[in-house]
């Protein structure tokens, strides 16, 4: 060798002499050759990477949702048949009209009906909205004309859980009072925040309730149609326009509407013998709620039991940030507690972000330890702590570059985005390693200066370094382009990880040259070894030594090879068919949510009782922190379900969550008579994976059919059939057929001799058992209903 490329003289190594030896350029030649260059781009992918990294939202797993939008409509008094044949029918057959529309489903209900309607993956929610609010109005002709108020609808899927829950609690207010308050004062404020779909209140709203007496009415010569007639009168709330004077105008504010109890005990009603009827005196006009079938039960341990509670739950939308989404909430909730009265205390009582958050952080620290373990495995090999720095390096490069691109793309923080990361460690240091190795094998055995082994090692493995790149991603490539939900889940782990595997080649031929070429010492002959290198070189020789003896063995007996591979086979498919299967575990968050099913047609006293039965084992359980139930709300559960809440305490200070369930589902079903429970646990992670809501077990079918009766049959052999096979902890329907019913039936004749129709007839029982309300107040915060009932 010349005196030039002698590394003992001391002299740098002349680059065109080096270019001379090399024939040509390579890809990483003008990063080598120019530090500041690739110095400041590194520096700047550092800095775009940290900002990216920390704009990146955080969610439990990627925001692919099914465009779900569920439609509600009350029709007070109706028997599920009739919403289903008067209200259900006309809306379902505009629905179907929607372009982009996959399916809907209706549950009618005493007095209400929710309809689902799930499109296709690519329409989006807005779009669904506008159309569904067309369909809407085209219905609105075929709808009855007594309708009290038009069908409403949210951006909410069933299966969707909320983001939050929150308890407004008070001592000295009624449930009323405390509803109204929940709704008007924080409803919604939460109601606008970006992200939130819904905003559920569980309770009541305050009314006026009139309580009729029909023996009152009927000795003074007046039905239930007259005393609703007279109040429709003797209330209104109506501009009168403005009186013009000769020097100022006056605007006319006419005083007719009541809106207290006692105002409308005053109200005369009618006439007797030339005395004035007030209303007092055929019926009872009082302050209370919507429902008074409605029941809420709000319970901490070690608290004392509010007199009135209202609790707040809050849904995002489809395709929001849920983390983002519950941040936004909580910060706006000190606020909206400010202007509340000093009685009213919110607490939160359950809040899904942070699951999340505590999710991905565990994820956060296994790439973290997977890191730290990658970098001792590689200075255990390499043995000199400036050769593991150079892959170390990469590997967070290649991070930080995934980062942006990720930041570009609108993905997340979450756990499958991180479980990429995770598994790319392994093969981000792959290419800066094997580049690392060929320049100090060349150093070793061509006796070459650092630059002048970096660049010759350049044009030799660059083609191999891109052809491992794309061997890597093309592994991951088929997920990208995977169909349906789990297509669009994945992609983005697979998207995250062939960005890391490209940035990682791109660092390997960039970066890793340069720091290979400015921080490699001298290998050529004669250099000393470092410890490490001698031990570990010791013990590799060794390790070699045994594997050189067991391969030749199988070499020269290779029928042995030949049956384990058989064996191999074997057990893999056996165990594939044994080992339990399951998309996401559930996990363990704390948080059981389910039902309370009673037998048909109970009372409200029966439900009542029933409910605290039920509270009571929930309550005895050690496990458990808060509880929350709520029977008698007909717009979200049928009349025989009572909805429960549990929420746990810590993992370390309670059985697993699934045992818990099981034990006050056992419970129920060995205490309450003629009740069974049905508490799931919440998953950690959840996806929404369709229209059909799954509150009452984890598995749904769904029959359909022309004929109604049909149906009705098969299901119930279906029911028989699923009793037969193991595995079933139990089955619920979601249709209910048994509801004792009194049928009324007009004697028309007798009906025509005294000049009554049936259609009044009608709604004489109407006005008397629905519920319907005849008028409604209006103030400045809300509207509140006038209810007549017998």
């Amino acid at each position: 060798m010349s005196s030039t490329n002698n590394p003992h003289n001391g002299d740098a190594v002349d680059g065109s002499g080096v270019s001379g030896m090399l024939g040509g350029r390579s890809f990483s030649e003008p990063f080598v050759r120019r530090p500041v260059m690739t110095i400041v781009l590194t520096a700047a992918a550092i800095l775009f990477g940290v900002l990216s990294y920390l704009a990146l939202p955080v969610n439990d797993l990627p925001a692919v949702d099914y465009p779900v939008i569920q439609v509600n409509a009350a029709y007070p008094g109706a028997n599920p048949e009739t919403m289903a044949n008067n209200v259900a029918t006309p809306l379902e057959r505009q629905f179907m009209k929607i372009p982009g529309l996959e399916l809907v489903t209706s549950k009618s209900v005493q007095g209400n009906v929710t309809l689902t309607l799930q499109f296709e993956l690519a329409k989006s929610i807005d779009a669904a909205a506008t159309d569904v609010q067309t369909a809407i109005s085209q219905a609105t002709g075929n709808l009855p004309t007594d309708l009290p108020s038009p069908p409403t609808f949210t951006k909410t899927n069933p299966n969707d859980q909320p983001i939050l829950y929150v308890a407004l609690t008070s001592d000295s207010m009624t449930n009323g009072q405390l509803y109204d308050m929940a709704n008007t004062q924080v409803g919604q404020r939460i109601s606008i925040v970006s992200g939130v779909s819904n905003v559920q209140i569980y309770g009541s709203k305050s009314a006026v309730r009139i309580k009729a007496d029909p023996s009152a009415l009927a000795s003074r010569g007046m039905s239930m149609d007259d005393l609703a007639a007279a109040i429709q009168r003797g209330t209104s709330y109506t501009g009168a326009g403005q009186f013009d004077g000769p020097t100022r105008s006056l605007i006319l504010q006419p005083q007719g509407q009541l809106s207290t109890p006692a105002e409308y005990g005053d109200l005369i009603v009618g006439s007797k013998d030339g005395q004035p009827v007030y209303l007092k005196d055929v019926a009872e006009a009082r302050q209370s709620v919507e429902n008074e079938r409605n029941d809420m039960r709000f319970w901490v341990r070690g608290r004392t039991i509010p007199a009135a509670t209202v609790v707040v739950a809050v849904f995002r939308q489809a395709g929001s940030n849920a983390v983002a989404v519950a941040d936004a909430v909580k910060t706006l909730l000190p606020q909206v507690n400010a202007s509340l009265p000093g009685s009213v205390q919110i607490t939160p009582i359950y809040d899904r972000s942070e699951t999340i958050k505590n999710s991905v952080h565990d994820v956060q620290e296994t790439l973290v330890i997977a890191f730290g373990l990658v970098i001792i495995v590689i200075f255990v090999f390499l043995g000199r702590a400036t050769d593991t720095l150079i892959p170390v390096v990469a590997l967070p490069m290649s991070l930080l570059l995934t980062f942006v691109v990720m930041r570009v793309l609108g993905y997340s923080i979450d756990n499958l985005s991180l479980m990429a990361l995770t598994l790319a460690i392994g093969f981000l240091v792959d290419d800066a390693i094997v580049f690392l190795e060929n320049v100090v094998r060349r150093m070793e055995q061509f006796d070459e200066l650092p630059l002048q082994a970096t660049l010759a090692s350049a044009r030799e493995i660059s083609f191999t370094i891109i052809s491992m790149t794309l061997s890597l991603a093309a592994v991951f490539i088929p997920l990208v382009f995977m169909t349906g939900l789990v297509g669009r889940i994945f992609r983005e782990f697979a998207v995250t990880i062939v960005v890391s595997i490209f940035a990682s080649g791109l660092v390997s031929l960039t970066l890793t040259p340069l720091m290979c070429a400015r921080m490699l010492s001298y290998r050529g002959h004669g250099t000393k070894r470092t410890l490490m290198e001698r031990g570990f070189g010791a013990v590799e020789k060794r390790v070699l030594g045994a594997y050189g003896s067991s391969l030749w063995f199988f070499l020269r007996h290779k029928w042995i090879s030949a049956v384990l591979w058989v064996v191999c086979l074997a057990g893999t498919g056996l165990l594939f068919r044994v080992v339990p299967k399951s998309f996401l575990p559930v996990g363990d968050s704390g948080f059981l949510m389910g039902v309370m099913i009673a037998q048909e047609g109970s009372s409200p006293a029966q439900m009542q009782a029933s409910q605290t039965a039920v509270e009571r084992i929930m309550q005895s359980n050690d496990a458990v922190k808060t509880t929350f139930s709520a029977s008698g709300n007909g717009a979200f559960l049928p009349s025989n379900f009572a909805f429960m809440l549990a929420f746990l305490k810590d993992k370390a200070e309670r059985p697993p969550i699934a045992a818990v369930a099981g034990q006050m589902m056992g419970g129920v079903a060995g205490t309450v008579p003629g009740a069974i429970a049905a508490l799931q646990p919440q998953p950690v992670l959840q996806i929404s994976t369709g229209a059909t809501a799954t509150q009452q077990g984890q598995f749904t079918y769904t029959l359909s059919g022309l004929d109604p009766a049909e149906v009705y049959r098969v299901s119930g052999e279906l029911m028989g059939k699923l009793g037969t096979w193991e595995g079933f902890l139990s089955f619920l329907p979601d249709l209910y057929t048994k509801t004792p019913g009194l049928k009324i039936d007009i004697l028309r004749d007798q009906a025509s001799t005294y000049g009554v129709s049936a259609r009044r007839i009608e709604e004489l029982l109407r006005n008397a058992y629905s519920e319907n309300y005849v008028y409604l107040i209006k103030k400045a915060d809300d509207q509140y209903q006038v209810i007549l009932e017998a």
